[in-house]
């Protein structure tokens, strides 16, 4: 679920071309320092999931550490993130759906009805359960990972475009002026590493398989992310790659797999990108409900809510109120005569990852208050620590994050300032609001 909400084909040939026009050839190291900085921050998180009974991810964990108005707050702002995250993946599947068509057809779609017809195939597969969502989302991500390593490795076997060479981790192309907007795209491209604890409840030993799912998911990320990128620039080379990347972004990667795989690679790609983008709308869709389910038990959302399944075990009221959210929200962009990727996605998305990464900030404190308030605790000392690190880390992250938005977004200052308006004031309402008693 985690892996597969990365969607690492999506990730990596549609967005780390970014990085790379950002960053330059140093775009590769940007992955490498995303994941350490995630790494220190998943330390103090798996070392408190045995100290958070409750289902749910960062409102139980902050609710632990910082207390219920805390905790409320988190909820509400990481149901607003990851709302937006998973709705904003169908404007990606309604304009990526349209090509394919055009070329294996010749036909047209208007971008809302594959993206509503995405809707309704997330909802089926969130709706019989994790198992089955689980087990479509590991076919799926099984052949994303062949295809982006069958590429990478070909790259690798024929030296590139002018032989192998290490320079993108060289401090030259690493401390650069484009650097640091460059890691707003790596930083993005981990999100949903975290989710493993709103699986806790169905888990079978959450103490030992949600420390294990979040690392694991970390170090596969972290490591092929880096590997894949920096083979993308051994395929054009270190004075080519940054052209390419400017008159050829969204192309980047099919020009590479073309050269160096062959034409028909390049088309499974351009369909595997549909595919990449259901799974990661599948994960962040059972991610939604995990969390609207835990709310609701919290009595901050309405009790109905929380009703699962009796068969599947699947929080299915919260799965249709997700997705006839997200299906207003496509017509609604539709019916505006926006664009999919200039408007919808963006609009949706920069709250989402904004919202992120500062609900790791906040969970970094939490750990760090809890650790120091409960004597007794095994490495109570070095978790508060790193939990300590973790929480000027991610505070950097946040800053950063907001300091460039203009590069996620491409809009005017008065977008910008509404979509990063928008963190702070879901979570000070939820702060606001008094908790009441959970029903659980």
């Amino acid at each position: 679920m985690v892996l597969s909400a990365a969607a690492p084909l999506t990730v990596m040939a549609g967005i780390a071309p970014l990085s790379i026009m950002l960053g330059g050839i140093g775009a590769p190291a940007g992955y490498l320092v995303a994941a350490a900085v995630m790494a220190v921050f998943a330390v103090g998180f798996v070392a408190m999931t045995k100290y958070v009974s409750r289902p749910g991810a960062f409102d139980a964990y902050v609710e632990r550490g910082l207390g219920r108005r805390a905790g409320a707050g988190a909820g509400l702002l990481a149901l607003l993130a990851y709302n937006g995250i998973q709705i904003s993946g169908y404007a990606i599947l309604g304009s990526s759906v349209g090509p394919v068509l055009r070329s294996l057809t010749g036909a047209g779609v208007h971008w809302a009805v594959p993206a509503l017809s995405g809707v309704v195939v997330v909802w089926f597969l969130g709706y019989r359960g994790v198992e089955i969502g689980a087990r479509v989302l590991g076919v799926l991500l099984a052949v994303e990972a062949v295809v982006l390593a069958l590429v990478a490795g070909a790259i690798v076997v024929q030296g590139g475009a002018h032989g192998l060479s290490w320079d993108s981790f060289r401090p030259s192309h690493i401390w650069t002026g484009g650097m640091a907007a460059a890691l707003t795209v790596c930083f993005g491209s981990f999100l949903g590493f975290e989710s493993t604890a709103v699986y806790r409840a169905e888990a079978r030993d959450p103490d030992r398989s949600v420390p294990r799912a979040t690392l694991t998911a970390l170090v596969f990320l972290g490591t092929f992310y880096t590997f894949v990128v920096w083979s993308i620039v051994q395929a054009f080379g270190p004075v080519q790659t940054v052209s390419v990347s400017v008159h050829n972004t969204r192309e980047m990667y099919y020009i590479a797999a073309e050269r160096y795989v062959g034409a028909w690679i390049a088309d499974v790609m351009k369909v595997l990108i549909i595919t990449s983008v259901l799974a990661s709308a599948l994960a962040f869709h059972n991610m939604v409900n995990r969390y609207i389910h835990s709310l609701a038990m919290q009595g901050l959302l309405p009790g109905a809510l929380s009703r699962v399944h009796p068969r599947h075990r699947s929080p299915s009221v919260a799965g249709v109120c997700q997705s006839l959210l997200s299906a207003v929200v496509i017509t609604g962009f539709a019916a505006a005569g926006s664009a999919p990727y200039r408007t919808m996605l963006i609009w949706l998305n920069t709250p989402g990852i904004i919202g992120v990464i500062l609900l790791q900030a906040i969970t970094a404190l939490a750990v760090a208050v809890f650790f120091w308030r409960t004597p007794g605790l095994p490495r109570r000392r070095p978790v508060f620590a790193v939990a300590l690190v973790s929480l000027v880390l991610m505070t950097g992250v946040t800053v950063v994050l907001v300091r460039y938005v203009d590069v996620l977004t491409g809009a005017g200052g008065a977008t910008n300032a509404v979509l990063v308006g928008l963190v702070p004031t879901v979570l000070l309402l939820g702060f606001a609001r008094p908790a009441p008693r959970s029903r659980s």
